[in-house]
Parts: structure tokens; sequence; C-alpha cells
């Protein structure tokens, strides 16, 4: 059986939520079903089949091609299954994700999994402002799960994170792991200023030393034994996270500000 296949057949002018195009919510849906739903569009809604032209019957895998930027919330909800993105896509890609795998071909915009709980999501493009960072009005952000990022990331990446993992193989921009409450952030590039800003638990792995503010405190050179295993877990995640084997860093505390029990790591 092939994946169902959404293929964007128009130009949008507005944005439009597809948070109810997911395998649990179209498991036992039949074609007709699926091409009858409706999807917000502003302050008006569209039918599946006024936008996209559909192919396969396998809801359990599903492909969005052809996909832009105006997409919103693909695989908000999601547990179960696989969703694969060719494609640009919008903003709350993963939104609420508790499980399953979604991978985009592609740059996402702002709010990418925020709120995500469980299950996979890698970015072959760039992402926007905010990943895993937490929604206006809610105070945490990625709950658990694991992303991966392999080009760059926008600002307030990780703002208050509550758990999970999150790989970025690219550059960060800044207030990275700003209110940061607990979880692991790598980043193999760069970071801008204000990294750790607030920060009040978590890690942030780093390969090289960002501008330190003055609420950061330098414990120093470490080897940290607990370091192999962290990079055993990354050992089959397909990024560039899974060649790394030192566990020589340079330590920084903090955000001494806001109860100092944060740490950045420095790969030596």
């Amino acid at each position: 059986m092939s994946a169902l296949t959404f293929t964007l057949k128009t130009a949008l002018q507005q944005r439009l939520d597809l948070s109810a195009l997911t395998p649990d919510q179209l498991a036992g849906k039949s074609r007709a079903d699926i091409a009858a739903i409706q999807l917000p569009y502003g302050r008006k809604q569209l039918r599946v089949d006024e936008v996209f032209d559909l192919h396969g019957e396998d809801t359990a895998n599903i492909v969005f091609a052809n996909s832009a930027a105006k997409l919103d919330y693909i695989g908000s909800k999601m547990k179960s299954g696989t969703i694969t993105v060719n494609g640009d896509t919008g903003a709350y890609l993963g939104f609420q994700m508790g499980g399953g795998e979604l991978a985009v071909h592609g740059n996402v915009d702002a709010y990418a999994a925020s709120g995500m709980s469980g299950g996979l999501i890698h970015i072959f493009g760039n992402a926007g402002d905010f990943l895993a960072a937490a929604i206006p009005g809610d105070r945490k952000g990625m709950k658990g799960g694991t992303v991966i990022v392999t080009g760059n990331a926008g600002d307030r990446v990780g703002d208050q994170m509550r758990r999970g993992t999150l790989l970025i193989e690219g550059n960060v921009g800044s207030y990275c792991a700003s209110r940061m409450l607990a979880g692991t952030i790598g980043v193999l590039g760069t970071v801008g200023e204000y990294v750790g800003y607030g920060m009040r638990r978590g890690t942030l792995l780093l390969t090289s030393k960002p501008a330190m503010h003055a609420t950061l405190q330098d414990c120093g050179a470490h080897t940290l034994p607990y370091l192999s295993l962290m990079f055993k877990s990354f050992g089959e995640l397909p990024s560039k996270f899974a060649k790394i084997d030192k566990n020589r860093v340079q330590r920084y505390a903090g955000d001494v500000a806001n109860d100092g029990k944060g740490e950045i790591l420095v790969l030596q």
C-alpha cells in the first residue's frame, strides 16, 4: 500500500491549518472522507480536495508534496505513524507531538516542536525562531522526544524547554537556551549573544565558546564520564552528533541570577 500523499495544487494567500491531517486522525477514513475534511484558512475553511491532489491509501504514512511555507501545524498532536514533507513548512510543526516520526526536506518556520513530548522530528533544512520553545501564554516548551536540525536555527531556541533532546548541526541565533528548565541542546556551529539567559537547569553542549554574559560562571575544565553515555545514546541517530567521542569540556554554570543549576559545556 502506497503512502497517502497530499500534493499542493494551488498557491496560498493565507495560512492553512493542517492539524487535522495526521495518521492518528485519518486512520480508518476513506479517500472521500479525507477529501471532504474542512481546513481552517484565514476566516473561512477549505476542503482538502480544494487545496491538494490526493494519491495513495496508507494513512499511517503521510507525504506532503510541493509543500509551502504557509502550511501550519503539520504533525500537530500526532502520536504514531510517519509524516514526510517535501518542501518548506509553516509554523508550529510537530506542535504537542507525542510520538511517531516527522521529516521535513526543507525549511521550517517558528515554534517547531513546541510542546512536543515524544517521537522524532528531523528537519533537513533550517528552523525559524522559537524552535522547541513555549508558545505565548505557556510556561513549557519542548517536553520530550528528539529533534534534529541539519541546518541553522533562529533566535530563542529552547526557550523554556522542559525535557528532550535538541541537536542542531548548524548555527543558532541569540538567546539560545533562554529560561531553559531541563533537557539537552547540542549545537555544532556557533551561537549568538545572551546564550543561557535566565537558564534554570539543563545542558547546553557546544563546540566553540560563545560570548558569556556576567551571570554565567566558569567552572574550569573537566572530564565528565557521563558524556560518554550521552554520546552513546546519539550513536544510532542520523546526525553528525553520532560521531562525537570527546568527554573533556570547559564547564560554565548558570544562569546564577536564576537558580544557576544549568550548565554550558564547551567541547575541547
